[in-house]
């Protein structure tokens, strides 16, 4: 199996401190794609850059303290890319890319609206961007037959069953009628697949992998599922078990782990 494990760490120094390198250790994951790192290069500790058994791979944020996106990879990588081409956002490190032959990993941190008016445009913004360049990386797929998973937080629950109050928060970023539908393009149109809910079509709480701080949420399971593994039909097909892990928290959100089967 290949075993890929997404979490937005939100800051890795507190996910260290709550125990995220010896959970590492017994998780045995081949990849884990990270988000929300806020962190400096030159601030990061050995055991942070490079835990038992793993190499780590950083893309940082121009502003300190603020987004940023890893790789631990225990296989070293033939090639590592930063960003999507974008200096707005490649500032602001939201897309770390890992290939092997026939295969690439990417961890990205997609922007949050949930501030304002302000970073709600930008996150529009961000999403053409974005679109042009997933449209890319698939027609790399299909010209090429490389496959792709993309993992990470992408800060839009799509459909009804994929957070507990969706009622309340349909005018609230992260489940706005524009979000959803270019998420429905993505999976529909454009051919990539969501791999959790390939495996798991209908499941509801279990699936949910952020919480906010407020009101009791982690306690009454008020959540969403916005973490994602996003994939090329090929290696989405070859997904065996999925599964978020909440009995430790290193973050806001839940680590979300697929096993993949190898060709």
């Amino acid at each position: 199996m290949l075993r890929i494990t997404t979490l937005n760490v939100n800051g890795i120094r507190a996910a260290f401190r709550k125990g995220l390198a010896d959970w590492l250790k017994n998780q045995n994951s081949d990849i884990v794609c990270l988000q929300e790192i806020k962190i400096q290069d030159t601030d990061l500790t050995d055991e942070m850059r490079h835990p038992d058994g793993y190499t780590g791979h950083f893309h940082h944020a121009e502003k300190k303290g603020y987004s940023g996106v890893g790789l631990y990879l225990r296989q070293p990588a033939d090639a590592i890319t930063i960003g999507m081409g974008s200096p707005e956002f490649d500032a602001e490190g939201r897309i770390l890319r890992a290939d092997w032959p026939g295969l690439s990993v990417i961890s990205a941190y997609l922007p949050s609206g949930s501030s304002g008016d302000e970073r709600q445009t930008a996150k529009y913004r961000f999403l053409d961007l974005y679109e042009t360049w997933l449209e890319g990386l698939m027609r790399e797929h299909r010209d090429t037959g490389r496959e792709f998973v993309i993992c990470g937080d992408w800060n839009i629950a799509h459909h009804e069953i994929d957070l507990k109050n969706w009622k309340g928060n349909l005018k609230n970023s992260g489940f706005l009628p524009e979000e959803r539908a270019w998420m429905t393009a993505l999976f529909g149109q454009h051919g990539w697949v969501d791999v959790y809910r390939r495996l798991h079509p209908d499941t509801t709480g279990e699936a949910y992998t952020w919480w906010s701080n407020r009101g009791q949420a982690w306690a009454k399971n008020v959540g969403w599922r916005i973490d994602y593994h996003v994939a090329t039909p090929g290696i989405a097909a070859q997904a065996q078990t999925a599964t978020v892990y909440k009995d430790e928290r290193f973050s806001d959100h839940a680590p979300l782990t697929i096993d993949y089967a190898r060709n």
